[in-house]
């Protein structure tokens, strides 16, 4: 019987993980089939259970189930745990699941492939949210500064506390914005309704790497905004996602799938949509 997989959402019907991991299989030869599943809002452990009895090995969890799927897990990784959140199950041998988060690891991976050298660099991380803190602990273990900056200061003091065991990192006020950074990622969901962030415009400067956590067909708000106050490069999320997807299949199939093709391919389709 061929290993399933899945990545379980709702709404769900956008997801483009089932692409993703199509491309990472035929890469690596691997054989498994991966689906998009919908599973209702109030019985998200039901039917995970149900898809682990008909031969499921491993599954993505996207909004609004991250939380849940902690919750069910028998054991996690550190980034999970202090994540306090799930976005890669695997049913281990003994029958137990394990939770990875690999938000943050795919961030990390993309931040890399276009900087190649973090170490040192200070970088302001904007939000407080499941996305900032997910990422929070791969930045720091990849030798960055992080400084998190949230409209709600307590939000961002929160995780401060929750981090500061594991590296250099601060909550920082408006006032307190002081640049330029030598990254800037935005974790906000702002450029979904075209917004920016209220952020003062000497946070940006000729060598400021921007990332905006969305991806879309266009340059998103926050990216074009970047790029107007001379940001040397704005990179969209899109990366991201096939990073932490290839985090995913590594712990699943035991291979690395190669991302840049993937993420070629992934824009392609995006702009021809």
């Amino acid at each position: 019987m061929t290993d399933r997989y899945a990545v379980f959402g709702n709404p769900i019907s956008h997801s483009k993980s089932p692409l993703i991991h199509g491309i990472f299989a035929n890469e690596t030869q691997q054989v498994l089939e991966y689906e998009a599943i919908l599973a209702p809002k109030d019985d998200f452990e039901s039917c995970l259970k149900l898809f682990w009895f008909e031969n499921g090995k491993g599954a993505n969890v996207t909004v609004p189930f991250k939380e849940q799927a902690f919750n069910l897990c028998d054991e996690l990784s550190e980034e999970a745990k202090l994540a306090g959140s799930v976005n890669t199950l695997t049913l281990l041998t003994n029958g137990k699941v394990r939770g990875d988060n690999t938000d943050g690891l795919g961030l990390v991976a993309d931040l890399i492939r276009n900087i190649s050298s973090l170490e040192g660099k200070r970088v302001l991380l904007l939000g407080a949210g499941g996305a900032a803190r997910g990422s929070v602990l791969p930045l720091l273990k990849a030798g960055l500064k992080v400084c998190i900056h949230n409209r709600t200061q307590e939000k961002a003091e929160k995780l401060v506390e929750i981090f500061t065991p594991f590296g250099d990192v601060k909550a920082l006020s408006i006032a307190e914005l002081i640049g330029p950074f030598d990254i800037i990622i935005n974790s906000t969901s702002s450029s979904l309704s075209g917004d920016i962030p209220a952020i003062p415009s000497c946070v940006i400067g000729a060598d400021t790497l921007c990332y905006d956590m969305m991806y879309s067909k266009e340059l998103t708000s926050f990216n074009s905004w970047a790029l107007d106050l001379g940001a040397i490069k704005a990179i969209d999320g899109l990366g991201m996602l096939v990073g932490q997807a290839a985090k995913s299949f590594e712990l699943w199939r035991g291979v690395t799938p190669e991302v840049d093709t993937t993420i070629k391919l992934l824009r392609e389709k995006i702009e021809s949509e």
